[in-house]
């Protein structure tokens, strides 16, 4: 290959990661702007819990089924998600990964998970590109979402 053949390369390769990291974090502001109002949500949980007491402990941080997943299968899954640009279809992987609670608003670990995960798509761009349409990122969450 030619020098500019290379450099065409190199900005080919940093312009996807861009465009990926654009993405995720265009996803996760379209997703926070769906949620309730925390003044709302605090409300329902407070009358929720002072109407029945059982109902104080019947939402989970992260279900069960998510445990089997590795730390790097969790960030392919909701990549992947992501890269459907399917809302409900996010807010499925979501709930899997214990990143939400029952109304589907942001738990304290979605602040955490982003966090990780923007530096988790530096060190994965190999795999990014291998569900760089919409079609085959939802092939990849069909295949893993009940991993």
């Amino acid at each position: 290959m030619t020098r500019n053949q290379w450099i065409g390369a190199g900005c080919g390769a940093v312009g996807c990661v861009g465009l990926l990291v654009l993405v995720v974090v265009g996803a996760t502001f379209y997703y926070l702007s769906l949620r309730p109002s925390t003044e709302y949500h605090a409300n329902s949980n407070y009358n929720s819990n002072r109407s029945s007491d059982h109902n104080s402990n019947t939402t989970s941080s992260a279900p069960a089924s998510s445990s089997s997943l590795s730390e790097d299968n969790h960030h392919k899954l909701f990549q992947a998600a992501s890269a459907t640009y399917d809302k409900d279809l996010i807010k499925r992987v979501n709930r899997k990964l214990g990143l939400v609670d029952a109304d589907d608003v942001p738990n304290k670990q979605y602040a955490e998970f982003l966090k990780e995960h923007l530096k988790w798509i530096f060190s994965n761009s190999e795999w990014l590109g291998s569900i760089n349409t919409p079609e085959k990122a939802r092939a990849y969450v069909d295949e893993h979402i009940n991993d």
